[in-house]
């Protein structure tokens, strides 16, 4: 019986599930919820070309990615195709500043998200040149399941994941977004109080009880959010002054 894997439809046109066939795999097609591989009952994969990586750290789906992953699976793994130092590439013939720095941030914001990937989410981050190469880890992803179980899956490869509203992605990434929460916490604060406005407004002791974050981390929070903003008293008077 040859081993299988369970491919999102929208993996067909990276041209993997054709190698995987070929190699003698069995694939089943399905539509996904939460990752784009599913190679055992514990393990799903996300798969990034370098480009959707970028793409996905500008629109903040990696973060909710991965927050999914680590929710539904035990050995969550992202794999990343293709050559990373080619974000540090800038075309000639971009002129413009303002683009060029854009380009020129791609590398770093890459290798800082794909170390918040590996140490908030303990997700391992494997790497592939290209879509031949990232087939064959899928292979070995399968085999090292297959060996695990003794040979035997040890349950059906689908879960029945409920797909997440938008508005909970929207609510994720606005708590995320606040510095000292992060993704992981972002999750378990909308777990606990259910709304963005409730977890923003809880105290730094109700924060506190949230596994992960501390009294100190929910006292710097509160810090944050019922401070007064303040700008520079002295060259706000010099720029009046000078109307």
């Amino acid at each position: 019986m040859p081993a299988r894997i369970v491919v999102d439809e929208r993996e067909r046109p990276s041209g993997i599930p054709t190698i995987l066939q070929k190699s003698g795999m069995a694939v089943d097609f399905a539509q996904l919820v939460v990752g784009d591989y599913i190679v055992s009952p514990d393990t799903a994969v996300e798969r990034k070309t370098v480009h959707d990586l970028v793409q996905s750290i500008y629109d903040g789906r990696l973060y909710v990615q991965c927050a999914q992953l680590v929710k539904h699976y035990q050995k969550p793994i992202v794999i990343i195709q293709g050559d990373l130092t080619r974000l540090a590439e800038i075309p000639d013939e971009v002129e413009d500043d303002k683009k060029r720095k854009k380009l020129a941030e791609r590398l770093p914001l890459a290798f800082d998200a794909l170390a918040t990937v590996a140490i908030e989410f303990r997700i391992p981050v494997l790497h592939a040149p290209d879509a031949e190469h990232t087939a064959v880890l899928l292979g070995s992803l399968v085999a090292k399941g297959l060996q695990a179980g003794g040979g035997i899956s040890s349950g059906p490869l689908l879960k029945k994941i409920r797909k997440e509203n938008p508005m909970y992605l929207q609510q994720l990434y606005v708590l995320s977004s606040v510095p000292g929460v992060g993704d992981k916490l972002a999750v378990r604060m909308l777990e606990k109080f259910k709304s963005p406005l409730r977890a923003l407004n809880a105290s730094a002791a109700e924060l506190a009880t949230i596994q992960g974050f501390g009294l100190a981390r929910a006292q710097r929070l509160r810090k944050i959010l019922d401070s007064t903003a303040r700008t520079d008293s002295v060259e706000q008077r010099t720029l009046f002054e000078g109307q």
